[in-house]
Formats: structure tokens, C-alpha cells, sequence
């Protein structure tokens, strides 16, 4: 059928046999295990915190990525997102949480992470009333911004290793890149998902040779054991370099769950054979599942969790399973191996430029991520200001931090920091737009049909203030009656509901927003069906594809007890 997603083979909700859902969680563990493990290592070997605290938080950031995993693929209330979103340790805490440890220790790191979690646990429940302020632009400034901090940071790690030649470590780091870089362009098909592997793999060898590998920690390491938990604790006396951190880890965070947002939508978009609208409310479980994780990372001691979405779009492609029995077989999988030391040992010894190199590739990618975010609503000349401005702050003062030099103390170390000041550009700039936009025109009432005289006299007195001519204030009205029509067609047999109707005049169209608690049923699903059905006889879909004509575009983003229906109608003079 014309619309099918071809391959895939158990939908999220099919039960699927026992033997397909492990053979597919493996593939996962082996995809998912490499970021978290390396991630987790360099920041560990980093913050000199000495070897105790690199073997538990690595077993930590395991079990937790393991917890992640299958939390994000139950639907437990309001926790979970219901599909295959493989999770681990989030490189992009890496910098915050090295400036965290050296600044204030490991226990004001701990507290930091508990509480910027608990802000992604508020962020699950209020994703709509934020939408005009975390907007793609805003999202991708800040994960490009904290890509290139952390560029910076691996690049600055790779010097000369003590018994080894000068260019030792770089050498390692360059075969690293080139038989990732190398495999990922050339490779086709699922081959390509194991270019990073591969890397690593041809950056072990090279360390061989130049004397930087050694395997006694894998021989000495028993086969079976059981994890020497150590909690680190929390800094229950937050001081000045607390509240001077925090704004940092409460940006991270915002970006960790706007990266969660994103995987959670590219992720339902693939599990269908028949092409769905985004059900945002799981993707609200999706972010709320990650801040428990968070906290959890937290009490642990270890950096928190962030979805790894292309490695999930890429295993559910490739495989055609997205049964949410894989996520759960993942999450086992990831918690068995905690218990065989011998694995985790070798996964320890990877030297030091391979890492490196290694999370240079990801964040490389990481910002190509951040840069099609921005371009997702596209790229007009406000939006370009907004991001080349907020660029310029944030990687200016991550290269020479002026402002700490010149002020000093908690205000130095919080307004000098690059990913606070370029974040808090892009947002100060989107709020600004925000404000200074026409007035925009609200209207409140019950959801009934008698609500339509009002919409259609508020409309048109909308229409009339901007000098809408006739036919353009006609198809206004007639969009308004129709999106009225269709709400109230999928809610007949519910109790009267409260509408809101907002109006945003802008550059020759009108965006119309319509708030309501509605029943399942979406317009946009109807309308991509409509969009593949040559006949149209029932009175429901005369209806929708009217709608479809005249306005230029419709979506519907479900929340959890609210949907949002936005309609753009363009209008001349």
C-alpha cells in the first residue's frame, strides 16, 4: 500500500518471538555499549578521581544506560516513551561535569546532576508551554555549542604519553578517525553503523604498536563478580560555585531533553508500517524517563543518560523490528554484563587517544546534529541572526573566557562560560522576536457548534485588521469552520471541552492555534490517509480534505491532558 514503511516486520505493541527480540538486543548492546563505556572512561581518567571510581561508574553508567533503555521502551502512566529508544552516557555532560569536579568536587557534582534531572522531570510535563521559547533554533545552538566545548577539551587531552614517542598519541587518534571516517563513507547498509567499532578497533592496534595498550588488566579481571557499589554522596551546603554551576547543568540538561524529544519523534516515525503523527504525549514519558535515569546517574556518581536516536532509527531500519520487547531485552542484556568483569576490564583498557578520537567523530556529528535542527523550520533572515550571534558569543568565550578574567569570582565563572552566554543569547533574541511580533488574538470558549459564530466573528474581525482582502478572509473563516468541524466530529461523544483559539498575524498568512482536551483520534493521521486515497464519500473526509485544501498547513501534537491543532491560512491584500 502506497505510505507503507517497508521492512518493518512487529510493531511496538506486536509481541514478537523470544529469539528475534534477543538476537535484535544484542545488536543494540553492541551499538549502544562503545558511546557509553568511552564516554564514561575519558570523563572518569579526566577528572583524576583515580581508579575506583573509573571501574564503578563505568558498572554505574552500564546498569543505568541498561535501566534507560527499557524504561524508555515500557509506558508505565506517564513514564516511558513506548518505543526502542537505546540510551547512555550523555558526552555532552562531559564538560560541565570536568569544570564540576575540578571547581567543587565529586559530591556538588552529584548534587548538580540530581537537580538539573529533576528540571527534565518538570520539562516532561509542561513541553507545550514551552514550544515558542525552546524552539529548533534555540535547541540546535546549544547542542552545536556543546559539541565544540568538548572538541576542544579531546583535542587538549592528546599529548605526548610518558615511554612513548612525541607523536605517539596523535598517530593513535589519527588511524582512529581515518577507519571510522573511512568505513562510514564508503560502507553501505548496516556495515556503516559499525564504522565508530571499527575505529576503535583499528585505534587499538595502532596503540599496540606504539606500546600505549596493554591487556593485564582483562587477565587479572575474574570472569563472574558482583559490583562493589560506591556512592559518592551529595553536597547537602550548596555554596557560591554551586549556584554559579548550576545554570550550566540546567542548560545541559534542557539540551539533553530536547535531544530525547527529538529521538523520541524520529524514533515513532520509523516503528509504523502505516505513517503516524508524533503522539507527543509519549514523548513527554520519553524525557520523563530519561530525568529518573538522571537521578539515578546521580546517586551513582556518574554523568546522566541522553537518547542515542540514530543508532535507534538506524537498528529499527535495519532489522524491521520495532516490538518493545527488544528495548527490554537491551536493558537486560546491559545489566548482565556488569556482572562479567572480565568484559568490562577489556572494555577499560581502549588507551586514552582512542577515546579521544573517538568522542572527536561523535561530536563532530553531534554538531551537523545541531545544524540540522536549526534548519528544521528553516533558516530566514531573523533566524540566521539569531543563531550566528549566539555561535559567535559561546565559541568566543569558550576559547578565551574575557569576562572571568575581567569580573572573577561565581559571576566570572558563570557569565564567561561559553555554552551559558551563547545560550542565553539565542534565547534572549527568541524571546525578543517573540514579544515584538504583531499582537497576537486570543479567544476562549466552550468546544461545541456553538462556539462557531464566535470563531467565524473573530476571525473575520482578525481578517479586517490587517486588510485581508475579501477571498483571503473568506478561506480564513471557512479554515476556522472546518478545524471547529473536525474537533468536534472526533469529541462527539465526550462532555463540552474548553477551546482556546489564538491568532498570530504575521508575513501574508495567519497561524491559528486551537488548545483542547480532544479524544484519540488526529487530524493530521486523517489527513496523510486522505493524501493517499483517490475517493472520498463519507461527509468525515469531505470535511478534512477541505481543510487540507485551503489551509497550507496542518499539524496536531498530542500532550498529555491537552492537544494543539495549528492551522497557517495565507491571505493577500
Amino acid at each position: 500500500a502506497v505510505g507503507l514503511v517497508e521492512g518493518i516486520t512487529h510493531e511496538p505493541d506486536e509481541k514478537c518471538p523470544l529469539t528475534v527480540s534477543a538476537t535484535v538486543g544484542l545488536q543494540g548492546v553492541l551499538l549502544a555499549i562503545p558511546p557509553t563505556v568511552l564516554t564514561m572512561s575519558l570523563f572518569a581518567r579526566a577528572s583524576g578521581l583515580g581508579e575506583r571510581y573509573l571501574a564503578w561508574s563505568v558498572l554505574a553508567a552500564i546498569i543505568i544506560s541498561g535501566i534507560a533503555t527499557a524504561l524508555q521502551a515500557a509506558r508505565l502512566g506517564r513514564l516511558g516513551g513506548g518505543h526502542n529508544l537505546v540510551s547512555g552516557t550523555a558526552s555532552g555532560f562531559v564538560a560541565v561535569g570536568l569544570l564540576a569536579v575540578n571547581e567543587a568536587g565529586l559530591e556538588t557534582l552529584t548534587t548538580l546532576v540530581v537537580v538539573s534531572s529533576v528540571l527534565q522531570l518538570a520539562l516532561g510535563g509542561c513541553l507545550r508551554w514551552l514550544r515558542r521559547i525552546i524552539t529548533p533554533v534555540v535547541s540546535g545552538v546549544v547542542l552545536m555549542l556543546i559539541s565544540v566545548g568538548i572538541m576542544q577539551i579531546v583535542v587538549a587531552r592528546l599529548g605526548a604519553a610518558e615511554g612513548a614517542p612525541a607523536l605517539a598519541e596523535p598517530a593513535v587518534a589519527a588511524v582512529t578517525v581515518a577507519g571510522a571516517a573511512v568505513l562510514g563513507l564508503r560502507a553501505k547498509g548496516v556495515l556503516r553503523l559499525w564504522s565508530p567499532l571499527v575505529g576503535v578497533l583499528a585505534g587499538c592496534v595502532a596503540a599496540g604498536a606504539f606500546g600505549l595498550y596493554s591487556a593485564q588488566r582483562v587477565l587479572d579481571a575474574p570472569w563472574i563478580g558482583v559490583p562493589e557499589p560506591w556512592f559518592p554522596g551529595f553536597d547537602l551546603t550548596p555554596d557560591r560555585q554551586f549556584w554559579a554551576l548550576l545554570p550550566m547543568f540546567l542548560i545541559v540538561s534542557t539540551a539533553t531533553a530536547i535531544k530525547t524529544v527529538g529521538g523520541s519523534v524520529a524514533l515513532q516515525r520509523v516503528s509504523w508500517r502505516e505513517p503516524r503523527v508524533t503522539d507527543y504525549r509519549l514523548v513527554q514519558g520519553a524525557v520523563s524517563a530519561n530525568g529518573v535515569c538522571g537521578v539515578l546517574s546521580g546517586i551513582a556518581g556518574t554523568l546522566p543518560t541522553w537518547s542515542f536516536e540514530a543508532m535507534s532509527v538506524s537498528l529499527t531500519n535495519f532489522t524491521g523490528v520495532a516490538a518493545r520487547r527488544v528495548g527490554y531485552a537491551i536493558g537486560i542484556v546491559l545489566v548482565a554484563l556488569t556482572f562479567l568483569p572480565k568484559v568490562t576490564a577489556l572494555l577499560l583498557t581502549i588507551p586514552d587517544p582512542v577515546i579521544s578520537a573517538y568522542l572527536l567523530v561523535i561530536m563532530g556529528m553531534l554538531f551537523v546534529e545541531g545544524f540540522r535542527t536549526v534548519l528544521q523550520d528553516g533558516l530566514e533572515p531573523r533566524k540566521a541572526l539569531i543563531v550566528g550571534l549566539s555561535l559567535a558569543v559561546g565559541i568566543g568565550l569558550q576559547g578565551e573566557n574575557a569576562i572571568a578574567d575581567l569580573i572573577g569570582g561565581t559571576w566570572g565563572t558563570l557569565l564567561g562560560d561559553g555554552l551559558t552566554m551563547g545560550t542565553l543569547t539565542a534565547v534572549l533574541l527568541t524571546v525578543f522576536i517573540e514579544v515584538s511580533s504583531p499582537r497576537r488574538r486570543r479567544l476562549e470558549l466552550e468546544l461545541n457548534m456553538n462556539a462557531l459564530p464566535k470563531i467565524d466573528g473573530f476571525l473575520e474581525t482578525l481578517a479586517t485588521s490587517i486588510g485581508w482582502d475579501e477571498a483571503s478572509t473568506s478561506r480564513l473563516r471557512f479554515v476556522g469552520e472546518e478545524s471547529l468541524s473536525s474537533l468536534l466530529e472526533m469529541n462527539e461523544d465526550e462532555a463540552p471541552r474548553r477551546l482556546i483559539v489564538v491568532a498570530r498575524p504575521g508575513a501574508g498568512l495567519v497561524e491559528l492555534e486551537f488548545l483542547a482536551v480532544l479524544a484519540e483520534e488526529n487530524i493530521q493521521d486523517q489527513l496523510a490517509y486522505l493524501s493517499n486515497q483517490t475517493d472520498a464519500t463519507e461527509q468525515r473526509e469531505v470535511s478534512l480534505r477541505l481543510l487540507r485544501h485551503f489551509a497550507s498547513a496542518v499539524r496536531h501534537r498530542k500532550y498529555s491532558g491537552i492537544d494543539i491543532v495549528t492551522v497557517e491560512v495565507e491571505g493577500s491584500r
